[in-house]
């Protein structure tokens, strides 16, 4: 009886050894949620013990609950899903995400992964988490009206082209050409060779050149060629519904996702009569063209710091990264294109797009050089939603100049983030 008790307390004692290897993963998009469960299924052929708790939220509740989590010290996860836009609010203070800069290296993910993604998740030369999408920004239009109006998109090669076309296309036909919304803005400073803020901190470090950016497209908006959706976001599904649907404009800018993503989502009835093309841009002072796109948004993955189990996080990380049918699949079931470069070569990634009719890999493959590196700054989301939410819309409709919003912005800016 002894001898069976003891037997009993050895087994209950090595009874944690014997189960799963479990880890939680916060994401910041239910479309995700399928895509991370699968790949925790994948995994854990390998990995018999792999169990993975997927938490998905809204784009920003996600960020708030972490914020909440770290604060108090109690119900951080192991790894999360953070998009760039709010990577800047956790670098205040010391980072609460693992540094792999060594883990990278060592896996060989620090050159196969997009250089330009790779800074986006690197602040004060740590890389605090490793990037899943390119998310270039491409100009998807309208093939069938584009034809029926006799535009080809090889005369759109600059943001003065779409000017002249939209204005062109105005007076002959009252049709509005391009719907933006202020996360344009740093995208189109970043064409024009500056940023936000520049690697000192400085805010605005061009204020000429954002000032004329805003003065361009103000001038597009009150011609009636550029104009904000009625309630002032290419991300709501009513701008899907209503603008595009309808043919209210011909052209929408977005990166790779937004095609991806949000098109096949919140318009599907539109399958065939969308294309893409590269962004309009600015031409050097040599007359040769500036990048031809930009990146905006997109998502990374961290591990936090409080987790027990680093190594398995980084075994998974590593997995979804790296693996040829992760990276397939992701980008098949809507998500984004990956920012690994050796998944370049897989044919899924390049063939023909069934809703675009058009190879959105090709596309892509070919504007990558083209990118501009962003500049990071915990100051960035606070930047971005500044813009985005209290002074695009009043340029382009008006209220203010452009010299008056970025004055306005600079003293914004100058107030913690909360008390604008």
């Amino acid at each position: 009886m002894k001898k069976s008790f003891r037997i009993l307390s050895l087994f209950l004692c090595l009874l944690p050894s014997l189960r799963s290897e479990s880890l939680s993963l916060w994401i910041s998009s239910f479309q995700d949620q399928i895509y991370y469960e699968k790949m925790a299924e994948l995994f854990a052929k390998r990995n018999k013990n792999f169990e993975l708790e997927v938490k998905a939220y809204g784009f920003r509740e996600m960020p708030d609950k972490l914020g909440v989590a770290l604060r108090s010290g109690s119900g951080i996860p192991d790894m999360v899903q953070l998009d760039e836009t709010f990577f800047g609010v956790f670098l205040n203070g010391p980072s609460p995400f693992l540094d792999l800069t060594e883990l990278a290296e060592k896996s060989n993910l620090d050159k196969t992964l997009h250089p330009r993604r790779l800074e986006v998740f690197t602040y004060k030369n740590k890389l605090l988490g490793l990037p899943q999408s390119l998310s270039a920004m491409v100009m998807y239009y309208r093939k069938d009206l584009f034809k029926e109006f006799k535009i080809k998109p090889e005369e759109l090669k600059t943001w003065k082209d779409v000017a002249r076309v939209g204005q062109e296309l105005q007076d002959s036909q009252g049709q509005r050409f391009l719907a933006l919304d202020g996360t344009l803005f740093d995208v189109l400073l970043r064409q024009r060779g500056t940023d936000l803020f520049d690697k000192k901190g400085n805010f605005l470090p061009n204020e000429k050149v954002a000032v004329q950016i805003l003065k361009e497209f103000a001038e597009m908006s009150q011609a009636q060629v550029a104009v904000m959706p009625d309630r002032g976001s290419i991300f709501d599904p009513v701008f899907f519904s209503g603008d595009l649907e309808t043919g209210e404009v011909l052209c929408v800018a977005g990166a790779d996702w937004y095609g991806l993503d949000l098109f096949q989502q919140f318009a599907p009835g539109m399958e065939g009569l969308w294309g893409m093309m590269p962004m309009p841009t600015w031409k050097k002072k040599d007359g040769t063209l500036g990048p031809r796109t930009a990146t905006f948004a997109g998502q990374g993955l961290m591990i936090c710091k409080a987790t027990e189990k680093k190594d398995t996080a980084w075994e998974f990380l590593e997995f979804v990264m790296k693996d040829e049918e992760a990276n397939a699949e992701r980008f098949l079931q809507g998500n984004s294109f990956p920012a690994y470069l050796p998944a370049w070569e897989n044919d899924d990634l390049l063939k023909e797009h069934s809703y675009f009719k058009q190879s959105m890999g090709n596309l892509l493959v070919e504007l990558a050089d083209e990118i501009p590196p962003v500049v990071v700054d915990p100051r960035r989301p606070q930047a971005i939603f500044l813009m985005q939410e209290n002074y695009f819309g009043s340029v382009m409709f008006g209220a203010l100049s452009p010299q008056e919003a970025i004055s306005q912005y600079r003293g914004a800016m100058k107030q913690p983030w909360g008390k604008r």
